[in-house]
């Protein structure tokens, strides 16, 4: 809880791990894990899915959001919730399909690479 305490954004299991065995060296990957499933539990941390498909975790999530990624610059930005929950009703109406925003991301061009 020390390693998260005041981290808010994204961060890899392999990051946490690095700054825990900095506080302490005997730390095993499998006791992070499980520690982050618990505090997934509790909503304290989400986990998703990065463009390359590993897992990353927000901690302290304001809601629920995806991801968007663009393929030109490799740049990434968060959906907002207000845009997530325009998505998320979209679907319910049109294919009642209940998405979870937090393991999507979504790979196009942005406004720039567009243009």
């Amino acid at each position: 809880m020390e390693v998260l305490r005041g981290r808010e954004g994204h961060v890899t299991a392999t990051e946490l791990i690095a700054r825990c065995r900095k506080l302490d060296p005997s730390t095993t990957p499998s006791t992070v894990y499980r520690t982050l499933d618990i505090l997934e539990d509790l909503g304290l941390v989400r986990h998703g899915h990065a463009p390359d498909g590993r897992e990353e975790y927000h901690v302290l999530p304001n809601g629920i959001h995806g991801h968007l990624y663009c393929t030109g610059c490799g740049s990434t930005w968060e959906i907002r919730p207000e845009t997530g929950a325009l998505i998320e009703n979209a679907l319910a109406a049109d294919l009642g399909f209940a998405v979870d925003l937090s393991h999507v991301t979504v790979s196009g061009l942005c406004e720039h690479c567009r243009g």
